[in-house]
């Protein structure tokens, strides 16, 4: 079944009898040829993409609990590619281009809207950093605008421009990022995975993987053993612990992100926003409510909750950025499970185990890199070479030196 403007009205004149479930609920073969554990929005992808651009068969998704109940749900569906690091920036856009096409790729609504980003900047050298990073942007192929005060003002009329302390005096702008809505793109990539014969399956929890000489064989589940060619995990937070049992400890850490959603509200926020001075960046939701968020919890954790420190370190950046915010009401808000690495970017590689590959350490960049990842983890999986655009993004990089610190806060997790 295809989706188009003439089954959406055919559906409406006949009382929506024609609806069919998105994707089959199959029971697990005794083999395949690749498992991917982990039923996120890269895991998705990778199954999606190994079946319709790498032309695998026999291929299955493993989920513990239902789709779009991990991080692929909990997030604030921001997606751009205002990177600066070669490592970075290049894998990044390759994802920003991915983005552009996937609704017509995967004929599913996604709700991908790039109504920009616009990063703000608070004093001279602030400004100076935003140019270098816009002019990396430039040169890896990406839009990047740098704004004055005038731009901004143009664009935000609502910011706060009087506050001595957070002066705003410019930003960097790309007009091409923006959001997009993240259970659509589980469901969208589950859809067309499932159409191209890729079993997913639900309620499947890994519970150990099943080693002999060096190879994997297969996994452990609470379905039963599944036996494997080749296992690609993509858990997100649950990596360290989904790892371990392969004999394997890796350098990430878990941490807690909470996300926040207002009441509805007129439209306010022509994109995303973010606060230089500190640790806050919103958009609007298409129900109206203000998506926002800052800073991860900061102590390693796999609740999905946070606390009120954050919560209130996050309203802080809020009303120094737009002081209107304070007359919103707080509608919800949740939290997602980071796998933090050292150094604050992804890891997408082959392990010591023959058969087994790991895509993971995402830290906050995990939902607009979901096409890219995807891509490049199937790539991995069906062609066992990494992908020029995640060609850095190697396990052993850590040993070698070859760190890639977005950030610059070193080794330190809790920081990126």
């Amino acid at each position: 079944m295809r989706f188009s403007g003439f089954k959406v009205v055919k559906e409406a004149l006949t009382g929506h009898r024609g609806w069919k479930p998105l994707w089959r609920d199959p029971e697990p073969q005794s083999h395949y040829d690749i498992v991917i554990v982990g039923g996120g929005g890269h895991g998705l992808a990778t199954a999606y993409h190994l079946a319709a651009t790498f032309g695998q068969a026999r291929i299955a998704v493993l989920e513990k609990g239902w789709l779009g109940g991990g991080n692929i749900g909990r997030n604030t569906t921001i997606i751009r590619s205002n990177y600066m690091l070669p490592g970075n920036e290049p894998f990044y856009e390759f994802s920003m281009k991915l983005w552009e096409n996937m609704e017509q790729d995967l004929n599913f609504n996604a709700m991908v809207s790039q109504r920009g980003i616009l990063n703000l900047c608070h004093t001279d050298a602030q400004r100076d950093a935003f140019r270098r990073r816009g002019n990396a942007m430039l040169l890896a192929g990406a839009d990047a605008e740098l704004l004055d005060q005038d731009g901004v003002r143009a664009m935000a009329p609502f910011l706060n421009f009087d506050n001595a302390r957070f002066p705003i005096k410019g930003g960097l702008l790309q007009r091409r990022a923006g959001t997009a809505r993240h259970d659509g793109v589980a469901w969208g990539y589950a859809r067309a995975a499932d159409q191209r014969g890729v079993d997913i399956i639900q309620n499947c929890e890994v519970t150990g993987f099943r080693i002999e000489n060096g190879a994997v064989k297969g996994v452990e589940t609470s379905r039963g053993f599944i036996g494997a060619d080749k296992v690609g995990v993509a858990v997100a937070g649950s990596s360290g612990r989904v790892m371990q049992m392969a004999g394997m400890r890796l350098p990430i850490e878990s941490h807690v992100l909470q996300a926040f959603v207002s009441e509805g509200l007129k439209p306010v926020i022509p994109g995303v926003i973010t606060f230089g001075a500190g640790h806050f960046y919103v958009s609007q939701s298409d129900k109206g409510g203000l998506v926002f968020g800052g800073d991860i919890d900061g102590y390693n954790s796999y609740a999905q909750r946070g606390n009120l420190p954050v919560v209130e370190d996050v309203a802080e950046g809020g009303m120094a950025l737009m002081p209107m915010l304070g007359r919103a009401r707080l509608l919800r808000m949740w939290g997602g499970v980071m796998d933090m690495s050292m150094d604050g970017s992804p890891i997408i590689d082959r392990t010591d185990i023959d058969g087994l590959f790991f895509n993971g350490g995402w830290c906050y960049g995990g939902f607009k890199a979901t096409p890219a990842s995807g891509y490049c983890f199937a790539h991995l999986l069906a062609t066992e070479r990494p992908h020029e655009t995640a060609a850095a993004y190697r396990l052993d990089r850590f040993a070698r030196g070859h760190v890639i610190d977005e950030k610059g806060v070193g080794a330190q997790p809790n920081l990126h």
